[in-house]
């Protein structure tokens, strides 16, 4: 039992280590357009660089990793991810950048699926568990605007290689992740049995679709939005990014602990309607109170970010690493490819024009899932899901 706790914890912390890198693209972006003066537009598309080839190729490793151990995909995947973002601020051409960064999206691709179903097999079902592994990964988001700020903001782009230390460190990690956790055991309860639901899935991933777009665009603008809004300087656009990551802390374990009392889909869709308000007020309140909106919106769009997951794997239970390529990777990274449009029309308008139809993707979000029942409870859906969930857990 304790072996597979240090798992856990180990698993976490290297997904903090990762997950640095999506957020670190996103923090880089009013840099690149301080230092090297890109436009909005050339500068989101450096997100979507991150996040295109991640978006196609992580449920590619998911498929494979659903037929082969893996395991040193961890430590391989993680040095690819840190080494194109580390790359990235060494100069040269926009489109030198653009592949360096692209090998850093294809690292993030290749580590989720394989950590994902080691996170499973070790947490036994246990949603709170998975939310543990998720918070590594939302830390790492949180922290990413922190570390560049602390080593870019002083050192300058030139100063990006030092950006690949916690690369470094997850892959000595790694390296002490016990290899029974690379291969998880279908766990008991909802989902554990019958055959894949592809249709809930694919309504699933459209909406973590439109989570994704909207997470993605505001990470990417966010910082520039409120300096433009509030004044402040670096720091500000610094702070409000941060805020929109910190509520990974709180809202993932968050999140999965609400799942057990009142159902995994009743959390979800809340969490989606809170973020048509949160987004629109970001988009529509003036002044310092800005702060708050975006710490609501962090909050809507984290809540159901480890139930995602979940839900995922227990709609595909014969595909697990596809389900984790597909709920962590393309419907999350497709947001990305929105990035450039959002660019577009902010500098053909204005931020606040191009941020404003963001305030509609969790509503379209919320429709997908209201015809949702939870997986393995025909009929079910919301609280008796979570009573079913906790029966469930009480068994094993």
């Amino acid at each position: 039992m304790s072996a597979k706790r240090n798992a856990i914890r180990l698993l976490s912390f290297g997904h903090a280590c990762v997950d640095v890198y999506q957020g670190a693209v996103a923090a880089l972006v009013p840099f690149f357009v301080a230092e090297r003066h890109w436009s909005y537009t050339a500068a989101s598309g450096i997100v979507l660089a991150a996040s295109l080839l991640s978006s196609v190729v992580q449920p590619l490793f998911g498929a494979l990793t659903d037929r082969w151990p893996m395991p040193w995909l961890l430590p391989v995947s993680t040095l690819a991810a840190g080494g194109g973002v580390a790359l990235s601020g060494t100069g040269g051409p926009y489109a030198v950048t653009l592949a360096v960064v692209a090998v850093s999206g294809i690292g993030v691709a290749a580590y989720h699926p394989e950590a994902a179903r080691a996170a499973r097999s070790a947490a036994g079902g246990d949603h709170t568990a998975m939310g543990w592994f998720s918070l590594g990964g939302n830390i790492g988001f949180a922290a990413a605007p922190l570390l560049v700020a602390a080593v870019v903001a002083t050192g300058g782009l030139r100063a990006a290689p030092l950006l690949a230390v916690p690369a470094v460190v997850a892959a000595v990690l790694y390296a002490a992740v016990p290899r029974g956790t690379a291969r998880p055991r279908p766990r008991g309860g909802a989902g554990a049995e019958g055959r894949d639901d592809w249709r809930s899935f694919g309504r699933l991933s459209g909406a973590i679709a439109c989570r994704s777009v909207v997470f993605v665009g505001l990470g990417t603008f966010i910082a520039l939005y409120v300096r433009q809004r509030v004044g402040g300087g670096e720091v500000a656009g610094t702070a409000a990014l941060f805020v929109l990551y910190l509520g990974g802390a709180v809202g993932t374990v968050a999140g999965a602990r609400l799942a057990h009392r009142y159902g995994r889909l009743a959390v979800v869709r809340r969490s989606y309607a809170l973020s048509v308000l949160a987004v629109a007020g970001v988009v529509l309140v003036p002044g310092p109170a800005l702060y708050l909106f975006v710490a609501l919106a962090s909050a809507g769009l984290y809540l159901p970010f480890s139930l995602h997951v979940t839900l995922g794997q227990d709609y595909l239970p014969g595909r697990v690493g596809t389900a984790s390529g597909v709920t962590l990777g393309l419907a999350v990274s497709v947001g990305g490819v929105a990035g450039p449009a959002i660019g577009a029309l902010a500098d053909a308008a204005s931020l606040r024009v191009a941020l404003a139809p963001l305030i509609a993707l969790p509503a379209v979000g919320w429709l997908l899932l209201r015809p949702l029942r939870e997986p393995g409870a025909p009929g079910r859906t919301g609280a008796p899901a979570g009573r079913a969930d906790r029966a469930a857990s009480a068994g094993r």
